[in-house]
């Protein structure tokens, strides 16, 4: 029984001499397999273990290649949220499996290499689309291609194209194209508008044709070629057509719109013309410019401040009173003079280019501003006096004299007649008969009672003294002063 312990504790044993051994430096190095001899049972043989087999290490090649696996499949998903989809084309230009970055890269540089090879007049002279311009916005659409077709969604993968319009640069590809072929150019003159003096009109200069290369028909070659992959194509350098850009239609519709505003241009207040701009003062202030194709009216702001600066002359007024000519009981004979508020002109400071902007524009009628003073109403109460005693006619307003002449009032036998009378007739001239006399052609007759009347008298000039057959001779100008100021109704007294 013994031994049978001891044969099963000796391992212990063995491990504890082991132990002691590297303690002690005597025996086995690291890594070395333990063995240890134990002394003989019962007179037998040693008892020999055989060695210690180290623990085994753990192997993790298959974790490593799950590691592995994993982020490949990390990355590949990564690279889905940020790549387009394969088989997208902008324009015509691959751009799958790029980033929006390097797409906008790859869509300007193809399309910068794209070669034009002009034929005929050309001489196979070769542009490419830097030298003519050719341009697109390949951020923008680069960004939509990847909106669009985000190679993490499988469904657009080798979806369908995103569209661009291919522009060419107006004044790099005139340029390049006149380098290469100056053969194939005449430059068509555009129509044009001009003042005419003779007749205070704009009138039209008819256009001319010209030849040349057609940059808008290119520009269709090169986006075909580049939507079906390439990049080169050819383009015949022959001449063709070339028409101007202002047309004769183009002209007359500006000569018109200008002519229209010739007939209404001006200063206004309300609906008045108060000021009125003439045809050559309205053309020294207008230009008809051509902007690359486009005509245009341009205003010269300070010629127009020359007539701004003489506005409030034209303009500022005192106000008219409304004056009617009344008798005595207040009744009205006739409306003298229509009123009008009075008016001062605003600041001017700003008219004469606020009138330019609207002239460009095809507005010829400026509304001034005015600060307006109201007129009354007033009643003119006019009367005549007739003193033959002094032969005087004298003639009242509101009872202040206005005009006083000396005349003949009638001879013996052919009295003036006394007494208080109202103006009832008006004759620009007449003849005048008597039972004993007839007068002709007699001037500015006014009558007052029966067929008694002032009027001018050119057959003497003996005023102050009785001469007539009753009427009231006066000088010419003054009978027709009279004539004029005195309506039917105003009264006249008569007396001695």
């Amino acid at each position: 029984m013994k031994f049978v312990t001891d044969v099963i504790s000796a391992p212990d044993a063995a491990t504890e001499n082991l132990r002691d051994a590297s303690a002690s430096g005597d025996g086995l190095a690291s890594g070395d397999a333990a063995t240890a001899t134990l002394p003989p049972v019962d007179g037998g043989q040693p008892l020999a273990w055989a060695p210690i087999e180290p623990t085994p290490k753990k192997r993790h090649l298959g974790l490593w290649l799950g590691i592995g696996t994993g982020v490949l499949l990390l990355g590949a998903g990564a690279a889905s949220m940020i790549l387009i989809a394969p088989g997208t084309t902008v324009a015509g230009i691959p751009v799958g499996w790029m980033t929006p970055g390097a797409a906008a890269e790859a869509i300007s540089t193809h399309l910068a290499e794209t070669e034009v090879t002009l034929t005929g007049a050309g001489g196979d002279t070769v542009l490419t689309g830097a030298d003519l311009g050719a341009s697109l916005d390949a951020r923008a659409l680069a960004d939509e291609a990847f909106a669009s077709h985000p190679m993490w969604n499988i469904g657009s993968w080798m979806g369908d194209p995103v569209p661009a319009t291919i522009a060419l640069d107006p004044a790099l590809a005139d340029k390049a194209l006149r380098g290469a072929v100056p053969s194939s150019f005449d430059d068509p003159v555009d129509a044009a508008v001009s003042f005419d003096a003779a007749t205070g009109t704009y009138v039209v200069t008819p256009s001319e044709a010209g030849t040349g290369i057609d940059v808008a028909n290119l520009t269709k070659a090169i986006a075909a070629a580049v939507a079906d992959g390439g990049k080169s194509l050819d383009f015949s350098g022959d001449p063709t057509t070339a028409t101007a850009a202002v047309t004769d239609h183009d002209a007359e519709t500006v000569a018109t719109s200008l002519n229209t505003m010739l007939g209404s241009i001006g200063f206004y207040i309300g609906d008045e013309r108060t000021v009125p701009v003439d045809a050559p003062t309205a053309a020294s202030w207008l230009k008809v410019v051509d902007d690359d194709g486009k005509l245009r009216i341009q205003a010269d702001a300070k010629a127009i401040q020359a007539t701004v600066d003489g506005l409030p002359a034209l303009v500022d007024r005192a106000p008219v009173d409304h004056a009617t000519v009344v008798n005595s009981s207040g009744a009205v004979l006739r409306e003298e003079t229509a009123g009008a508020n009075g008016r001062a002109l605003d600041d001017t400071s700003g008219i004469a280019s606020a009138f330019a902007t609207q002239l460009e524009s095809g507005d010829g009628v400026y509304d001034l501003k005015v600060s307006e003073t109201p007129f009354a109403t007033v009643a003119l109460l006019r009367t005549a006096d007739v003193n033959l005693s002094t032969q005087t006619a004298s003639f009242y307003e509101n009872g202040v004299l206005v005009n006083s002449w000396k005349i003949s009032s009638g001879a013996a036998g052919h009295e003036t007649q006394t007494g208080h009378f109202t103006i009832r007739a008006h004759v620009r001239i007449q003849d005048m008969v008597g039972a004993d006399y007839v007068t002709k052609d007699v001037p500015w007759v006014t009558y007052f009672n029966g067929d008694q009347a002032f009027h001018g008298t050119y057959w003497h000039n003996n005023f102050g003294h009785r001469m007539s057959h009753g009427c009231v001779n006066m000088p010419i100008s003054a009978a027709k002063w009279v004539y004029d100021w005195a309506p039917n109704g105003v009264e006249v007294s008569v007396h001695y």
